[in-house]
């Protein structure tokens, strides 16, 4: 039987059952025909017709997403090959959101830019600044510290050098006023100029902000940003910086193994080799960006770990517990083969927890996630295996090349593809560092990346009372052995047999993330964060 007589057949059982045969304008055919045919056969098997509102439910859950804005640079950049780079991806800031804290401390501290360039005839109009958060910044951005973010940009701070004792400061302190001098005018500015606005309505981007610079009621600048996922940030009008061409374009995974297939090159040669010709930095810069990146990640592991036991700030009082995990992991001598399913455990909530204090840490690929990709550099270097920093090097060339293609062809942000874009691509990253670092091929990275990803598919955003802390900090663990058990399978099997490719599965991410119901894309209205009764 073909497809088209499948599909006849299956309009044919729902109308013999009462429903529609008719398949409403702007759905998709064949998942709609599937659920209709879910239903038609309930109805033929019950002997009872199909109720109206079981029809309006598989229109209305066949019907189209409303999709990101077609302008937005994260979209039409899926069009060719990859062109981001190690400076764009792994980022130093702090926790514990990239998308909530790091973001919007970049985007404010570009309109302050922006402002200083004024006529001064302009600036000496200027009675304030304002900044209004939309959508998902919006509604979590108090259990993130967007505000405080956004504050710390307006005064001049960028996300690599604020001090956390800042922040934290913020946060003790509400009331702290602050001087902005812009041409000869000097402003005071508060969290109050930081405005909590519409949580839903027709936004390009789910993290969108607005910046003013007002002169009374007159607005004298105003622009509007979106915060895209893992630190990146684009804004009305965007345009994306000039760069070199990849010397081995790819889009896919597929692409970039047959590259690496013909030349006999490793995923990280590939890696590095576009990295050279996109950024125009020699092979030696690029490595000691990758050796500053290792560095900061073993500190925030290091400092985690050594963290007296505390209660994260927020209404959840959540104890810490990184520090007590890798004490009773590193000591179980009874169960000596899980002792490192419990350090690697213990590291990455090390990691998270540095995260939800609000901390510096490396988006790899986000804040959320900050906790999977130094759990492992730290277990494969001086906290473990005692690797060599260049096959460390390697592993984050070939991990950032998984982050990558997620946000090419997918999306890395909670708001806007749910958990599995933040720790589900971190694991895969992970899965594919550890099998490039122990020197493995192309078809073993790939292989490793998929398995982790594949199995976070699905997974939800339900920040608990909006706080990057239950269930964020255990999924960083989590998501850390998954990346490991993915490369163990991945390098015990024969790389061949494998029936997935990475490239569906990033696929099937994208896909799911269209489906997702809003409510568990990082806005505290699902799932966890409306389950658990805080009191």
């Amino acid at each position: 039987m073909s497809s088209n007589e499948r599909e006849e057949g299956f309009v044919q059982l729902q109308a013999d059952a009462g429903g529609p045969a008719e398949m409403p304008e702007g759905v998709d055919r064949r998942a709609f025909l599937m659920r209709s045919a879910l239903i038609g056969a309930t109805a033929v098997l019950t002997g009872r017709p199909v109720p109206a509102n079981a029809q309006a439910a598989a229109a209305q859950a066949t019907s189209p997403k409303v999709p990101l804005s077609p302008v937005l640079n994260v979209v039409t950049r899926s069009k060719g090959p990859v062109m981001t780079i190690l400076e764009e991806f792994y980022k130093v800031g702090p926790g514990p959101s990239s998308s909530h804290t790091i973001g919007p401390m970049r985007i404010t501290y570009d309109f302050y830019q922006r402002c200083t360039k004024l006529p001064v005839d302009q600036l000496a109009t200027a009675t304030g600044l304002r900044v209004h958060l939309f959508g998902s910044l919006s509604a979590t951005g108090k259990g993130h510290g967007t505000e405080r973010a956004a504050l710390a940009g307006l005064v001049g701070k960028e996300p690599a050098t604020v001090e956390p004792a800042f922040l934290d400061g913020l946060a003790a302190k509400p009331d702290q006023t602050f001087d902005v001098k812009l041409g000869d005018k000097t402003h005071t500015v508060s969290l109050k100029d930081i405005v909590y606005d519409a949580t839903k309505g027709d936004f390009p981007h789910p993290n969108t902000m607005t910046c003013k610079l007002l002169a009374g009621d007159k607005v004298l600048l105003e622009q509007e940003y979106y915060s895209v996922g893992g630190g990146f940030i684009e804004w009305k009008g965007y345009t994306p910086p000039k760069k070199g061409q990849p010397k081995y374009p790819y889009a896919t995974m597929k692409e970039l193994q047959a590259h690496a297939e013909k030349n006999n090159l490793s995923v990280a040669q590939v890696a590095m080799a576009n990295e050279i010709a996109v950024s125009g930095k020699s092979e030696a810069e690029i490595n000691a960006f990758l050796d500053k990146i290792h560095n900061a990640m073993v500190n925030i592991v290091k400092a985690g770990l050594s963290a007296p036991s505390s209660t994260l700030p927020g209404p959840i009082k959540l104890k810490t517990k990184a520090g007590e995990v890798y004490k009773r992991a590193s000591s179980d001598e009874k169960y000596i083969r899980e002792q490192g399913i419990g350090i690697v455990a213990a590291y990455a909530l090390a990691g998270s927890e540095e995260n939800a204090r609000g901390h510096l840490v490396v988006t790899a690929p986000t804040g959320g996630s900050a906790g999977v990709i130094p759990a492992l550099v730290y277990a494969l270097g001086e906290g473990g295996r005692k690797l060599p920093k260049e096959k460390i090097r390697e592993g984050l060339l070939a991990g950032a090349v998984v982050g990558y293609l997620g946000k090419h062809n997918a999306t890395l942000s909670g708001a806007e593809g749910g958990c599995q874009a933040e720790i589900g691509v971190a694991s895969a990253m992970g899965a594919a560092l550890l099998a490039q670092a122990n020197g493995y091929g192309h078809q073993v990275v790939a292989n490793a990346a998929e398995s982790a990803l594949e199995h976070h598919l699905g997974m939800t955003c339900d920040p608990v009372a909006g706080f990057v802390q239950v269930p964020c900090i255990e999924r960083c663990a989590f998501g850390a052995v998954k990346a490991w058990t993915g490369y163990m399978i991945a390098r015990s099997e024969i790389p061949a047999n494998r029936r997935l490719d990475f490239d569906t599965t990033v696929e099937a991410m994208a896909l799911t993330a269209k489906e997702m119901n809003t409510k568990y894309k990082e806005t505290s209205e699902g799932g966890l964060a409306v389950s658990v009764v805080l009191c």
